[in-house]
């Protein structure tokens, strides 16, 4: 049972990131249908971010994790801009080998500027864990699954409170007529994209210190996060939320219990049940951003 404990405990943390993934991810197909390959590269970039800024300017950890997190929005905002918006009405295969392209060129200017050799980036945390009784977690990944927990309370909070998560999920239903109400579409696809690029550079920038910083930490990254899409559903944000958290008990169960070397081959298997049995997610609702 100790063990158990402690499986759920670690499950629980990494979901938390995964699950900023997933909803970063959804947001952006839901409400643009763009498939974005570059999203595991813009959690590589807000690892970079928080290195950059917590180890290279020596700015406090917490306020680094937040430049990190406006960095990723900013250069979202800037693909969006730059790449995507006279792509508006392309279809889907010109768009994704646009993504395709903008993949590969991010990865290969992150080992241009960074170099191919991974990073560290010091915690100032205690080295004592935190012990629950049978149950011992770092702070840092207390820290961790806090920060992550807050984003996405803040974004559910967001998406359906504000005018700006309603114009959102007006646009995602019927573009044509949220334009004719009044609703600038194309500042909601620019803020949809950086939003969503700015909770993959979240996740990134929480587990940078967790583990290291290196240029091909996106592409199973990536992966993960389109898994959690299906899982989740397309477009749908709690479903997005749920399945990264599913995707991290289903790993670390995997791992602890068959074998650590079928980590991710364990969340994988599961998305293929899915796709075999519920197509269109688990928690798949119809045209519905929220």
């Amino acid at each position: 049972m100790d063990l158990v404990l402690q499986h759920v405990a670690n499950a629980t943390i990494m979901g938390g990131t995964y699950a900023l993934l997933g909803i970063g991810l959804t947001l952006i197909f839901g409400i643009m249908r763009i498939v974005n390959f570059t999203h595991g590269e813009l959690y590589t970039f807000g690892a970079y971010m928080m290195f950059f800024f917590s180890v290279m300017l020596g700015v406090n950890f917490y306020v680094a994790i937040l430049f990190a997190i406006v960095a990723g929005m900013a250069l979202g905002a800037t693909i969006e801009l730059t790449l995507l918006r006279g792509k508006r009405n392309a279809d889907i295969d010109t768009t994704m080998l646009i993504m395709i392209g903008a993949w590969i060129v991010m990865q290969n200017v992150e080992i241009l500027t960074w170099g191919s050799v991974a990073k560290s980036v010091p915690s100032p945390l205690p080295n004592q864990p935190l012990e629950l009784g049978p149950v011992s977690i770092s702070w840092l990944r207390v820290v961790v699954l806090g920060v992550a927990v807050a984003l996405i309370a803040a974004t559910y909070y967001m998406i359906n409170r504000t005018r700006l998560g309603k114009a959102m999920r007006a646009t995602f239903q019927d573009r044509d007529t949220a334009a004719l109400m009044g609703i600038n579409v194309n500042a909601i696809y620019t803020s949809t994209f950086a939003l969503g690029s700015g909770l993959a550079a979240a996740a990134g920038a929480l587990l940078g210190p967790v583990f290291v910083v290196a240029p091909n930490m996106g592409d199973i990254a990536s992966l993960k996060a389109f898994a959690i899409v299906i899982l989740g559903g397309l477009g749908n944000i709690t479903g997005a939320a749920i399945g990264g958290f599913m995707l991290a008990f289903a790993e670390e169960f995997g791992a602890g219990y068959v074998s650590s070397g079928y980590r991710d081959a364990m969340g994988f298997l599961i998305i293929i049940a899915v796709l075999i049995m519920r197509p269109t997610g688990i928690f798949s609702r119809a045209e519905r951003i929220g």
